[in-house]
């Protein structure tokens, strides 16, 4: 069999089950709720400046949390302007501690770096 064949057989199959999912009135998925806690970071602040190598608290705001968190470990992540770098400056915490201490990384010199603390669902 072809590949091209192929593939619109598997379409095809693929259509045809979601289609008997529908009618049947089947789940397509079990979706559970699921809470994401992106708590507002305290310090680091506007105007805060780190040098490579030191070491600071970067503290958030757990009042506001949601009372069934679906994953309690944060990670921190840098910012660079709009976006979220895939630098990872702390993990594995609990993030209702309200704190964690990272050492500063080597990065190019800015004035546009932020850091953002989160704590995703599990899939």
């Amino acid at each position: 069999m072809s590949g091209s064949v192929f593939m619109k057989v598997a379409l095809a199959i693929a259509f045809l089950a979601t289609w008997a999912q529908l009618v049947l009135g089947a789940p397509l998925a079990s979706l559970e709720k699921r809470d994401v806690f992106v708590p507002p970071v305290l310090y680091p602040h506007a105007g805060t400046v780190w040098t490579k190598g030191q070491r600071h608290n970067v503290t958030w705001d757990t009042s506001d949390a949601p009372v069934n968190i679906t994953n309690k470990i944060g990670t921190i992540f840098l910012r660079k302007g709009d976006l979220t770098t895939p630098l990872i400056l702390a993990s594995g915490f609990n993030i209702l501690d309200g704190r964690i201490e990272v050492t500063v990384p080597w990065v190019l010199p800015g004035s546009d770096y932020s850091v953002v603390c989160t704590c995703p669902s599990l899939a």
